[in-house]
């Protein structure tokens, strides 16, 4: 038994289990994300070469980390997951590894901050993986490595290869992308603190010794940002005017960051799951955290050690705290926010490694006891493992709401005409922008993409009105725009408006049928949209209906595919069809969520010759949601106007009367 236990209390098997635990769990539920789509969808459709281009005007040295994992990963969002999970733990291996090389005698002071950065809490953004692994995530192995590597060439008999290997990892790490720019102050600050003795000046120089090399490279990845950002084709992020900064606000942002990084985000999960305890999320969370504590108890012999004097705990903390402030350098330069559970947290990853000896410093200056330290060491590690769990179950939810929004799409519009725009104010939706849903749309509309034209998009009126992208609402406003290698081209005569509420149903707007009027509380950004919704643009019969199964399973048909069927049967006047769906979703239980889904069904069964069911149903409805008159109004008028029998106006009349739609 003892065997085993030291067996399995190695710290390979410990970076695996804090793995498996944190970013595993929920691993088969998770999917693409944010940037992922239109990156899988190059893949896809374009290939991997086509990266190298696509990269060109944004981050040049990128485009062959893309090409190399893309050609041997297919864009299958499970398999992507795995991958990000492998990454993870050689992340930490990695951190594990250079850190020895910078502490030899402290083996304690190895395995902390590496595992602490392995599940580190602030960064939210691990399951957006098919993005991240290729931007960050792998330049930063080459960094972390490239740390390791200068330590170890300082200890070596032939020291020169070891710092070729470094020198080439550092040039893997920095030049694919701006976020590691600061982070090459780290190596100075392991140099000076500890790797050095004597005085002040004799550590400046020894350390200036070690690191020119570094500083050639680090000084030309300048230069190269420089021209890249003012002379060349650089288009990574909008960088605001610089005069819009006061001290103030970067006085305010520093502080901001370090009290983030420092403090909060190590507490954060708790933070997350006391502002609704017992939701079952909170309940899996907190358990899940105090398991791992109590399992992490088995691996507590690896953190055992000698108490280190106060000076050693004050250099880890200085260097912590620099550390964070060069990793926040480059967004802070790019006046870029840092919010945690954004998208924006992902520039916590230059800042892990400040934040993890920032920690370790603090805990080692306050608590000389060794067993209540590492009791709060495991702590720590359990609370990142929780918080990674949390972040786990947000992205799971958000890809089961893109099989809700994907299929129920495909449920209306079963196929478009090519140039067609979508359009609406936005999604229900956190991590998916309108250029996100671009990529899968196309995915699932056109299965054969002819380059460089790109046959569909979807926009967001709510941010692209008044751009370059979308100049207006007028008819026959052009919209074109690039999409990396490929371009669309339509216009505003060759749109569609969905709609989609947080608690409803995906829906098609269209003006014929009243729709300006019966959403005219919504904002303007989608009513404005609503006249030049064409709906005659979406294929009704096609031979092949479109639908994303290769991505996602088909969900259950609960109230929105009778919904979205419905809608779909109204817009090619099949009222019986829609009466039957209608009256099948009722019998099978079925009701919205949103009030305003029942008038299709009401106009539906007036339309039917079942004038009572429909004045019933408008009743019910109104007496469940008062706000629903000027809807329920509007789909009467739309009957009274498509009526064919003359015999039915006067009944029609008394109905309107009787619902208050005729003063």
């Amino acid at each position: 038994m003892q065997t085993l236990r030291t067996k399995l209390s190695h710290p390979i098997f410990l970076f695996s289990f804090i793995t498996l635990l944190g970013y595993g769990l929920l691993l088969p539920l998770t999917g693409f994300y944010w940037d992922d789509w239109p990156f899988a969808w190059i893949a896809k459709f374009l290939g991997p070469a086509e990266f190298i281009p696509a990269f060109m005007p944004f981050r040049p040295f990128l485009g062959p980390i893309f090409y190399a994992t893309t050609s041997l990963i297919p864009p299958i969002p499970l398999y992507w997951q795995i991958f990000a999970l492998i990454i993870r733990f050689f992340i930490g291996l990695s951190a594990w590894w250079t850190f020895k090389q910078v502490f030899p005698t402290r083996p304690r002071f190895a395995l902390i901050p590496a595992l602490l950065i392995t599940v580190f809490p602030g960064y939210s953004q691990h399951w957006v993986a098919y993005t991240h692994i290729n931007q960050e995530l792998i330049p930063f192995i080459f960094y972390i490595l490239s740390f390791g590597f200068t330590f170890k060439a300082l200890r070596a008999e032939r020291p020169l290869s070891y710092t070729i290997i470094a020198l080439l990892l550092q040039v893997c790490g920095i030049f694919p992308t701006e976020y590691f720019f600061g982070l090459e102050g780290l190596r100075v600050l392991f140099l000076f603190f500890f790797n050095s003795d004597g005085n002040f000046i004799n550590r400046i120089r020894s350390t200036f010794k070690v690191w020119w090399p570094y500083l050639l490279i680090w000084i030309l990845n300048a230069l190269w940002l420089v021209y890249y950002y003012k002379f060349g084709p650089y288009n990574s992020y909008e960088v605001t005017a610089a005069n819009d900064v006061t001290r103030a606000s970067l006085l305010f942002e520093i502080v901001d960051t370090l009290w983030k990084v420092c403090f909060y985000v190590w507490g954060q999960v708790l933070v997350l799951i006391s502002s609704n305890i017992l939701a079952p999320s909170s309940l899996l969370t907190l358990a899940l955290t105090v398991t791992a504590f109590v399992a992490l108890t088995v691996f507590s012999n690896l953190l055992e050690g000698k108490t280190e004097n106060r000076n050693f705990a004050l250099s880890l903390i200085v260097v912590g705290l620099i550390g964070i402030l060069l990793g926040r350098l480059p967004s802070l330069a790019a006046e870029l926010p840092l919010r945690l559970q954004s998208s924006y947290d992902r520039f916590m990853i230059s800042m892990m490694i400040g934040g993890s000896f920032f920690i370790v410093g603090l805990i080692e200056l306050i608590f000389q006891d060794s067993r209540i330290r590492n009791i709060v060491f495991i702590a720590l590690v359990a609370l990142g493992v929780g918080q990674q769990f949390f972040n786990a179950n947000v992205f799971r939810r958000d890809w089961e709401q893109q099989r809700q929004i994907y299929w129920q799409l495909s449920w209306r519009i079963p196929a478009l005409k090519p140039n067609t725009v979508l359009l609406t104010h936005q999604m229900p939706i956190d991590y998916e922008t309108d250029l996100s849903f671009t990529a899968p749309i196309n995915w699932i509309y056109a299965d054969k993409i002819m380059p460089p034209n790109l046959p569909y998009a979807l926009l967001y009126t709510e941010k692209r009105i008044g751009g370059p992208t979308l100049p207006s609402l007028a008819s026959d406003t052009n919209i074109s725009f690039a999409y990396r290698t490929v371009n669309f081209n339509g216009s505003t005569s060759q749109a569609v408006v969905i709609y989609m509420p947080a608690n409803g149903c995906l829906r098609v707007l269209d003006p014929s049928r009243g729709d300006a009027e019966i959403y005219s509380n919504l904002p303007d950004s989608l009513t404005n949209a609503i006249p030049i919704s064409d709906p005659s643009r979406i294929i009704t019969d096609p031979a092949i209906a479109a639908s994303p199964t290769f991505l996602f399973d088909e969900p259950e048909h609960t109230w929105c595919y009778y919904f979205t069927k419905a809608e779909l049967a109204s817009q090619i006047g099949d009222y019986e069809k829609v009466s039957t769906l209608g009256k099948e979703a009722i019998s099978n239980g079925y009701a919205p969520e949103d009030s305003n889904e029942w008038l299709i069904f009401i106009e539906a069964y007036a339309l039917t010759n079942d004038m009572d069911s429909a004045q019933k149903l408008s009743e019910n409805t109104l007496s469940a949601d008062t706000k629903m008159r000027r809807g329920v109004c509007a789909v009467w008028k739309q009957i009274q106007a498509r009526a064919g029998a003359k015999r039915d106006a006067s009944k029609i009349a008394e109905i309107q009367s009787a619902l208050g739609c005729i003063q």
